[in-house]
């Protein structure tokens, strides 16, 4: 679990495949990282990851079909830069939104405009996402956690503060390029229950 806040910023090191997968190393750039251990997770651009072996300045994880296939790892050019976060702990202040880092689909950046000292962007998203994307609510973008400005039937906006922008990969963002995307639990969950209330 985590919380959508990003520790640091990366960038991916290489991409091996693997019998039809892939192990993807990832220099940890900005994350703090002295106390990691195998087998932890790390989210890497919103993706729960699993560390399977690392050193001082890197780590790396298998990345299996479904997430090659559903997000944007497959798609990153040794050198990009990634959002990391590690797990978050029982004692830790939860800062933006319970995020599982099980990534619902990709979206694209459409436009980017500035609002004052923020800067407004644009996102499409698939429409079996936009239903559970809502004006005010929380949605997870490359692993960050942003409230919704704005939501419509193709896509939504969001408001990057200067500090979001300095501390993620959100500053080498362009118009046309893919994202990740998370939806809000709650309305994961509120779905399935509805659809299941009659079973008992």
């Amino acid at each position: 679990m985590f919380t959508g806040l990003i520790q640091g910023v990366g960038a991916l090191r290489s991409r091996e495949l693997r019998d039809g997968d892939a192990r993807l190393v990832i220099d940890v750039g900005t994350l703090p990282f002295a106390d990691v251990q195998l087998g932890e997770s790390i989210a890497v651009n919103g993706c729960c990851l699993t560390v399977v072996a690392f050193d001082a300045a890197s780590f790396a994880v298998d990345a299996s079909n479904e997430t090659l296939a559903l997000t944007t790892l497959g798609q990153l050019a040794p050198g990009a830069p990634v959002n990391l976060e590690r797990a978050l702990l029982p004692t830790d202040r939860l800062g933006g939104h319970l995020v599982s880092g099980h990534v619902d689909g990709q979206g694209r950046a459409e436009r980017m405009w500035e609002d004052a000292r923020a800067l407004r962007w644009r996102f499409s998203a698939p429409k079996p996402l936009l239903r559970y994307i809502a004006h005010k609510g929380s949605v997870c973008v490359d692993g960050v956690s942003l409230t919704v400005n704005v939501a419509d039937d193709a896509g939504f906006e969001v408001a990057l503060i200067p500090h979001t922008v300095e501390h993620t990969a959100f500053r080498a963002l362009q118009a046309g390029d893919a994202v990740n995307l998370e939806i809000d639990l709650l309305a994961r969950y509120a779905e399935r229950l509805q659809a299941t209330k009659d079973w008992t």
